[in-house]
């Protein structure tokens, strides 16, 4: 074909689409060369353009074209996914990796995509995560000439700066939906060593699920965990809100206790009443037996704020249990205690046959002061008295 007697481009990009569809790329290349000649500003045209070179073999004349076409619209996902595909044909690993990682910045939800696009970014995907994790061991190579030297939290935090660095981790950071301290130290899961006397706790293990357990099937008290009214807003919610699948029998609620239920669990209120929680008028202290359903999930929120963190001591496990604080993810062990901040981002799922059962209490952030804590309990009790009604929770 020497010539086209078409003069208008997009007639000339459908006409190389067809082509290309019939495996007829050289046909392709002189329609589009006429289509840019005519609008050279059309970065679809130089996009099919260079899927024209590729099926001939010519990726350095893909490469270029493609180029053009991102010069004229930086962000356009085919022509950055291309290109990524493109590079890692021509043997340019690296560049590949890191061409991928920029493609997918800019892709649309699988759904939007046809079959062949979706293939071609799941296996963008899984290159780009090999280049970074192949970086990553490059770059720990170099950080950790001077690992004997190095203590293991300060470890802990170049491999989560590193991590970081990479985009391997999302940044999660405290999002409290309500009260916000400054400068607290952030941590998804806090050391066990901050909480000397957890070891105690961990030792009523048995005695406390025995409490729970005859609660559970005795009392009449057994609540959703989630409760709103119809007047709010339910977004993630919706599906949990004054279900079942989700229950709590509450030891402290907004402070005070609930007799029927701290009357049939002594050994439980000793333990709790060990722990360092935060007791201010009508929000806390906060304790419960929270019951999850099998095949129920607890989906990704904030807690209300993060002068306090949250103690899970896990009574009853099924497998496939597992809950997630930020980047971090563990399995619930019966009797294994630990303590996370909820104003980091946090899910929860059983997927198993059986009822989890943990026991859940609040406690003050290690770090602040009696003076301080003082001074929060002083603030949010004004706050309730000023509006004078009654807090959600703490």
């Amino acid at each position: 074909m020497q010539s086209s007697p078409v003069d208008d481009p997009q007639q000339l990009n459908r006409m190389a689409t067809r082509a290309l569809a019939a495996r007829a790329p050289a046909e392709a290349l002189q329609l589009l060369r006429h289509a840019v000649g005519l609008d050279p500003a059309d970065p679809a045209i130089r996009l099919n353009l260079a899927a024209a070179h590729r099926a001939l073999g010519d990726l350095s004349g893909a490469l270029r074209t493609l180029e053009g076409a991102l010069t004229l619209d930086p962000r356009m996902f085919m022509a950055l996914l291309m290109k990524a595909s493109v590079l890692e044909r021509l043997g340019r690993t690296r560049e590949a990796g890191r061409a991928y990682g920029v493609a997918l910045t800019q892709a649309p939800g699988d759904a939007a995509l046809d079959e062949p696009t979706r293939r071609a970014l799941k296996h963008g995907r899984d290159i780009h995560r090999l280049h970074l994790e192949e970086q990553r061991e490059f770059l720990r190579q170099r950080l950790y000439r001077r690992a004997a030297s190095r203590a293991p939290a300060q470890a802990g935090r170049i491999d989560h700066f590193l991590d970081l660095a990479l985009g391997l981790r999302k940044n999660y950071r405290q999002e409290p939906t309500h009260f916000f301290y400054p400068d607290l130290p952030v941590y998804d899961f806090l050391p066990n060593e901050l909480f000397p006397w957890l070891p105690a706790l961990e030792a009523e293990t048995a005695s406390i699920r025995a409490e729970a357990l005859e609660l559970l099937a005795t009392s009449r008290n057994v609540v959703p965990y989630v409760d709103y009214p119809d007047t709010v807003p339910l977004d993630q919610w919706a599906a949990l809100n004054r279900s079942p699948d989700w229950s709590a029998i509450h030891l402290y609620l907004y402070g005070e206790p609930v007799a029927e239920h701290t009357a049939a669990c002594p050994r439980t209120m000793a333990a709790l009443d060990r722990l360092p929680q935060p007791h201010v008028q009508e929000r806390s202290p906060a304790a419960m037996f929270s019951v999850l359903r099998p095949r129920t999930r607890i989906p990704p929120h904030t807690g209300v704020a993060n002068t306090r963190v949250v103690l899970h001591l896990p009574l009853v496990v099924p497998g496939d249990c597992g809950f997630r604080v930020g980047n971090e993810t563990r399995p619930w062990r019966e009797g294994k205690a630990w303590v996370f901040d909820d104003t980091i981002e946090h899910e929860a799922w059983n997927d198993g046959d059986q009822v989890r059962i943990v026991m859940i209490c609040d406690i003050w952030r290690p770090e602040l002061s009696e003076d301080e804590r003082e001074q929060i309990a002083e603030l949010m009790t004004g706050m309730d008295l000023f509006m004078e009604t009654p807090p959600a929770s703490l």
